[in-house]
Formats: structure tokens, sequence, C-alpha cells
């Protein structure tokens, strides 16, 4: 018996050593998975850590949601070499034209955000559309990170030589005396020419006849031609038409007086207190980019912006150079597109 008993125990032991083997061989391929999960987000963390550093290693794509020509290609075809240069790759310009400029800002919307899809933004594009259309399919203020403003653009209030007012007081008071008898033209509903007439109505409590035409060239036509008496335009459309007789010019819409023409008041200063209607052009990237590309970003299109050759040709052609940071132009967005939501809202606009 003691013999068996003898031969029973190393059988018993060399049992309870497979056991405690089976078990520490479980436990440590546990904590390897730990480890390798841990090991696997570090190196996930790095690499998007190294993506942001190493930024740009490829060309930009910057969307530019209209047409070649006009406005938004002049500042694109400004900014973009000189950003290029700075970062080091080519900056591509992509126009997507449709939809009043929705269907290019829908594509930075939908891009990866990894700062190699920028776009250009637009007072239209983030404030005014998504103000006056039920669904533009993005979200002004949640689809995209701001990256800096650009420029800002006042209009110039118009009127044909026919209509005997030369102040904003004067058209006011020839206003009230005939509601909805002077026409003006715009080139379309929902844009800033439009939505500036809309304003200066609700803060003076006037009301006039919209002639919408399908751009602005027509409008500014049938003004000069005494087809309608008033509108809100672009000073490099009317100020030809002003200094051949054809058109008086009575106020910006502004806070402050145009550098190009600093004799015009603004709107505010002929009577009504805080009006403002501007145009406005900026950068934006889609929603979730990297902070550390945001930066770089704004920090290189500033620099281009401010500098003197860039400057001087904007400011040339009627813009103000207006640069922010992310927060500050970010906030801005947000201010326009609460502001045109409210009044669309008040007014009863809605897109056609």
């Amino acid at each position: 018996m003691a013999g068996q008993q003898e031969r029973a125990l190393p059988l018993r032991l060399s049992s309870d050593l497979g056991v405690f083997m089976h078990l520490s061989i479980r436990n440590l391929a546990a904590a390897w998975c730990v480890f390798a999960l841990g090991l696997s987000g570090a190196v996930g963390a790095q690499g998007k850590h190294n993506a942001a550093e190493t930024y740009p290693l490829r060309p930009i794509r910057l969307v530019v949601p209209f047409a070649p020509g006009g406005s938004s290609d002049t500042i694109t075809r400004l900014i973009g070499p000189g950003l290029g240069e700075r970062l080091g790759q080519q900056i591509v310009l992509d126009n997507r034209s449709g939809g009043s400029g929705t269907v290019g800002t829908q594509i930075v919307a939908q891009a990866a955000p990894d700062g190699y899809t920028i776009g250009l933004a637009y007072i239209a594009t983030l404030a005014i559309n998504p103000a006056i259309s039920r669904d533009v399919g993005y979200d002004p203020m949640k689809d995209f990170a701001a990256i800096t403003q650009l420029t800002s653009s006042a209009n110039v209030l118009a009127v044909h030589p026919s209509i005997a007012a030369t102040s904003v007081r004067e058209l006011v008071a020839l206003a009230q005396s005939k509601p909805g008898q002077i026409n003006y033209s715009s080139g379309g509903v929902g844009t800033i020419g439009h939505l500036s007439a809309e304003l200066l109505q609700q803060a003076a409590g006037i009301k006039l006849n919209h002639i919408a035409y399908k751009g602005s060239g027509q409008a500014v036509i049938d003004l000069v031609g005494g087809h309608v008496g008033v509108m809100f335009g672009g000073m490099s459309a009317v100020a030809g038409h002003a200094k051949a007789g054809k058109l008086r010019l009575l106020a910006v819409t502004g806070k402050k007086r145009m550098a190009i023409a600093p004799d015009i008041p603004t709107i505010a200063e002929s009577g009504y207190p805080g009006f403002e209607a501007i145009g406005w052009f900026g950068l934006i990237a889609p929603a979730r980019t990297s902070a550390t590309i945001i930066g770089r970003l704004n920090t290189e299109t500033v620099k281009v912006a401010l500098a003197p050759e860039v400057h001087k040709r904007l400011t040339g052609i009627g813009f103000e150079v207006v640069t922010s940071t992310p927060e500050v132009f970010a906030q801005f967005i947000r201010s326009e597109a609460l502001k045109w939501q409210k009044l669309a809202k008040q007014m009863g606009l809605k897109a056609q």
C-alpha cells in the first residue's frame, strides 16, 4: 500500500502541474492580447499624430463651389499658388458648380477629414442657402472645420437717376409714399443683393417690389436702362456707370466706409445703426479634421492673404482682406447662419 501511495503522488503532482501550466498559458495569452491591443492603439494614435505632423505629403484639392470666373475664382487663384508654395505641395483648384454652391460644398462635407480636401466657403453656401432652403445636404455649423476667413465685401445701394433720392433717408421717404411701387433688381432669390434689400425694408418699414434675375449682370443692365429703380450691387459692377452719370450711389452695406469709395456713407450712418449685409469668403475643411492640420492651414493661409502683392490685388478689386483664427471664423459662420435664418423666417423667404 505504501508503495502504491508513493507511486500515486507523482501522478497527482504531474496533474496539478499540467493544470497550473494550462492556466498560466491562458493568463499569458490574455495578458498578451491586452498588451497587443494597447500597442495597436498606441501605434494608431502615433500614426495619426505623425500624419498630422508630416502634413502635407501630396497635393491638396481646393473645391470651389462655383463655375470658373467671378469673385470665387479670383480669390482662389490669388491664394492658391502662394499657399501651395508655403506648404510644399500643389493646391489643385476643383470647380464644382451647381445648386447655388451647394453641390461643391456637399463634396467638402463628405470628404475624408485628412486635410487633402478643403473648400472655399461663401456667405451663400454656409449662411443664406441653408436659411432659405429646406435641405442643402449639409449642416453649416456641424459638418465643417473652419480654417480662416479670407475677405469681406460690402454692396452698394445704387439707384437710377429717375429715382428722386440722393440719400438713404430720401429713398425711404419715397418708398413710404409709394409702398410696393418701386422696383429693385437682384441676381436672384437668396443672393446677398436680395437679402440686403430685404434687411433694409425690415429696418425702415418700407415695401419694395423685387425683380429677380438669373445673375447680377442682367440686373445691372436693367437698372442702368431704367427698367428697375434700385439695386444692391457690387462696387465693381456699378462704379463705372455711376462715373458716367447713369447711376447714383447712395450708401454701402458694410459697418464702415469702403477704402475705394470713402465719400459714400454706410447705411448704418444714414439712420439705421447696426445695419450690415456683407459678402464674405473663407476656407473650410471637413469636420473632424485634425486640429494640427487646421492650425497649419490657418497659419500659412493667413500669411499668404496678408502678403503685400495679394493684399493689394484683393483690395484693388473691392475686397477687404479679413483673416482670423479658426475659432473666430467658426463663431462668425454661426452668427451669420443664425442672422439670415432669422430674417428668412420673418420675411417668409424660400428658394425658388
